[in-house]
């Protein structure tokens, strides 16, 4: 009798623990399709005015093409602003807080503009294994939690480096797990005139960010989800 109700209970646990990992599952899934059925869609008209901005650079030409967005940018609207590099490029950096100083200079006693500046470890560096890469990858994403968790950005623009996928990604979960609702803005490089680039290609695959822009109607018509806005540069 004893052994029979022992049996029972275990089969019950058993059962327990099922249910509630498939209704955790369950639970993901919808919330992950709610997300994506989200994605896109303007910002609440409660939202703040003041709107904290993680901008990603990158070496080469992404940080002269995010210059050249960002100065069209509302500054008292999106804000504070949050620089992100990789942690080997300074340049990168330094343009950002000459852009950030210029701006201090021209609109001298306006309150609430306010930048800060970081920088990530790379995945993977130029050159470098694949299985070493691995291991960079793991302490890449570590870091990019980290970062994410500090600055919780509403909005997050970025047009094309590697540093920007982790974050990216990092910033979907939250919006899953309901942590933060950040809006990512991604810009393809103006040099990708046929084909996507590898971060650009995961996050349109992956329909991580909500508004994707490209700069040749050749990609456009490849990627029909993707706004064309012509040549920005």
């Amino acid at each position: 009798m004893e052994k029979n109700i022992s049996c029972s209970f275990s089969d019950l646990s058993s059962n327990l623990g099922i249910s509630c990992f498939i209704a955790f599952i369950t639970i993901i899934l919808v919330r992950v399709i709610y997300v994506i059925y989200r994605t896109g869609k303007p910002l609440s008209k409660r939202s703040p005015q003041a709107l904290s901005t993680l901008i990603v650079l990158g070496s080469g030409g992404h940080t002269a093409e995010m210059i050249n967005l960002l100065l069209v940018l509302q500054k008292d609207r999106f804000t504070p602003r949050f620089f992100i590099a990789a942690a080997t490029d300074n340049m990168s950096i330094q343009k950002a807080r000459v852009l950030e100083s210029s701006w201090a200079d021209s609109q001298s006693g306006v309150k609430g503009i306010s930048a800060e500046f970081m920088q990530i470890y790379r995945s993977r560096e130029v050159g470098q294994s694949y299985i070493t890469s691995v291991w960079t990858t793991l302490v890449a994403m570590v870091h990019a939690l980290w970062l994410m968790i500090k600055i919780r950005p509403q909005v997050v623009l970025c047009n094309g480096p590697g540093t920007c996928f982790p974050l990216c990604v990092i910033a979907f979960i939250f919006k899953v797990i309901g942590i933060r609702w950040s809006s990512i803005f991604y810009v393809e490089s103006i040099a990708r005139v046929k084909r996507l680039s590898l971060s650009g290609l995961l996050l349109y695959k992956l329909r991580i960010a909500d508004q994707f822009f490209v700069q040749w109607p050749q990609l456009h018509r490849k990627y029909p989800r993707a706004h064309y806005v012509g040549c920005l540069m």
